[in-house]
């Protein structure tokens, strides 16, 4: 009895304090996200305050909250728009691979790790977290930009990727055969590909037997329906936020409107939790002697994700600001590599440590960027325009300009250029 009352304590004492962190970022016009995790770090192992006796209901708390998080997202987008952004997408979902893999591969060679741990941290380096940024763009009101089917696009191939990657890094670290791995690695990819086949083709029928005018009872439906496919998904080695964000995908029309607006507080009281679990189980005392490298990790791979949604954004036929946008928003990690992060754990151990860092450093950047990177780029951008134009290498400074024909283009023919210079100034 005494063990419930300081857990009940405890969760009141961290919900009021959710509450009141949100409003303050409301006020201030920012995203909760960064506070939810500062607060987090001060009150979970070696913070100012250990809060225990709730841990549990946390960590189950933060689980349900990436699972909300991909629903609501899936919820957003029908199964033939998510097929639409897929096939435009691939080649966005190679350069982002390319780009933002390869720094943490490097970095774990240079730091002399073997090839389980150069796996891992190019897993960590490479995922953005779906989770973060969902509730971002659900914070800043751009789930109906342009760039948010781009945004969404990379998100979706990264997080089908895991279906591959994760157990690939699985049966490095186990030591698993050729065979073992591949048995492994075709279970996940035929579950992926059973559950897509079943959203696009029957997406419908799904919608129609989920679907009922009580609310109650269609909260309780697809919240439970939800959980089940994201533990089934779980237990042949897909990750549970992409067998969430799927059942979001099967369903549509009004049955999908009507869940959203159900699970909405929901999400938001679920989400709040998984970031402060986050802070809860990052050890303050194992930052320092691993920030340097984080830092620098994180300032290289923050660049290469701009460039990421920037190129896809390109791609797209979105404007510059959209461009810009779209890049803010993937620098945020999150779940996937700490999940990554922690299989990989007893490869290195400064493996653990160095991971928690980075993310920690991008998960509150990525909301700064998200807000920020487009007014930014635009200051800048005018600041450079108001610049007077520098003379061509080796002209005269005082020299007039060159001579134009009469639809105002340099004279590019030798018989241009003769009249220009026989006409009156």
């Amino acid at each position: 009895m005494h063990d419930m009352a300081i857990m009940l304590i405890e969760l009141g004492a961290v919900i009021l304090g959710l509450g009141l962190i949100g409003r303050f970022a409301g006020r201030i016009r920012m995203s909760p996200i960064p506070l939810y995790l500062l607060g987090g770090l001060a009150f979970g192992h070696g913070g100012l305050f250990e809060l225990s006796a709730s841990e549990d209901f946390f960590q189950i708390g933060a689980e349900i909250g990436v699972i909300l998080l991909l629903l609501m997202l899936g919820l957003e987008y029908t199964a033939s728009e998510l097929f639409g952004s897929l096939k435009t997408q691939y080649p966005s979902g190679a350069v982002d691979l390319l780009l933002n893999a390869t720094p943490g591969a490097v970095a774990a060679l240079l730091l002399g790790w073997g090839p389980a741990a150069v796996l891992a941290l190019a897993g960590v380096t490479w995922i953005s977290s779906s989770g973060v940024i969902a509730k971002v763009l659900t914070d800043l009101g751009r789930l109906g930009n342009r760039e948010t089917p781009v945004v969404l696009g990379v998100l979706v191939l990264e997080d089908l990727s895991m279906a591959v990657y994760l157990p690939l890094l699985t049966a490095v670290l186990a030591g698993v055969g050729l065979a073992g791995g591949s048995v492994t690695l075709l279970i996940a990819l035929c579950t992926v590909g059973l559950v897509l086949y079943t959203a696009l083709r029957h997406g419908r029928l799904i919608s129609r037997a989920v679907g009922t005018d009580n609310p109650e009872m269609l909260l309780l439906v697809v919240l439970g329906l939800t959980l089940l496919v994201a533990g089934l998904a779980q237990k042949l080695q897909v990750s549970a936020a992409v067998g969430a964000f799927l059942v979001g995908i099967a369903l549509s029309g009004d049955t999908a409107e009507h869940a959203r607006n159900l699970l909405a507080p929901l999400r938001d009281l679920f989400a709040a939790l998984f970031f402060v679990f986050f802070g809860f189980s990052t050890v303050p005392a194992d930052i320092p002697p691993v920030l340097l490298p984080a830092l620098l990790l994180a300032g290289a791979t923050l660049l290469t994700k701009i460039a990421t949604g920037w190129y896809a954004a390109r791609r797209a036929g979105i404007r510059t600001k959209g461009r810009w946008r779209a890049g803010g928003a993937l620098v945020a990690r999150g779940e996937f590599s700490i999940v990554i992060a922690g299989l990989a754990a007893g490869t290195h151990p400064r493996l653990g440590p160095l991971a928690a860092a980075y993310v920690l450093i991008l998960v509150i950047v990525g909301p700064l960027t998200a807000r920020w990177m487009e007014p930014a780029a635009g200051a800048l951008r005018r600041r450079l325009g108001r610049r007077p134009p520098r003379p061509p290498s080796g002209a005269d400074p005082g020299q007039a300009p060159p001579k134009t024909t009469a639809s105002g283009r340099p004279p590019s023919t030798s018989l241009e250029r003769l009249r220009a210079r026989s006409s009156p100034t």
